[in-house]
């Protein structure tokens, strides 16, 4: 295969994505462009680095078309079981949260992270329906239940309730000095 036809390939993908109501999952777009998917996640990765602002939510891909309205955002770092997960995140949506990603800091593979962008109780019913249907576990599960969450909101007020139910709940755990600079 031509490097042209990978170019053209990702322009076509660009050109989804812009025409896109919604979300386009990977498996979509690889059917679209006739390539598996993960010809797709590689061409999504090379498109993000010539600057193309794509991002993963946990129903597919949505390209911005200017600058992400900018929200305050915070670190929260959690811990709890895996049956506890939709609580946790419902309690972030109820209160005008927005689950931005979930990542863990696992001492062997680094950072291991996915965006979700969860931002309200049906967009926790549809992530927690994806994990019961599969056969993949929450990262959660690789790090003894600790994770984090970027979790955005439109004022730092919101951000303030959200951690205070989190901790009300017992799910909220203080970062180290090297996570909170790290991750933040």
């Amino acid at each position: 295969m031509s490097a042209g036809a990978g170019e053209d390939r990702r322009e076509k993908i660009l050109e989804a994505l812009r025409g896109a109501a919604s979300p386009l999952s990977g498996g979509a777009l690889a059917k679209r462009c006739g390539v598996s998917r993960q010809v797709v996640v590689t061409d999504i990765a090379l498109l993000r680095t010539r600057g193309e602002k794509i991002v993963s939510t946990n129903r597919g891909y949505v390209l911005f078309a200017g600058d992400a309205p900018s929200r305050p955002t915070r670190l929260f770092k959690c811990r709890h079981t895996a049956e506890q997960t939709a609580d946790e995140l419902t309690c972030v949506v109820d209160l005008g949260g927005r689950v931005e990603d979930v990542f863990v800091n696992h001492r062997v593979y680094g950072k291991v992270s996915s965006d979700l962008g969860i931002s309200s109780r049906r967009d926790v019913e549809r992530f927690m329906a994806e994990l019961a249907s599969g056969v993949s576990a929450p990262l959660l599960e690789v790090t003894s239940g600790y994770h984090f969450h970027h979790v955005s909101a439109e004022s730092e007020e919101v951000l303030d309730e959200v951690g205070r139910a989190l901790a009300d709940r017992g799910y909220l755990v203080e970062p180290t000095d090297y996570e909170a600079v790290t991750f933040a």
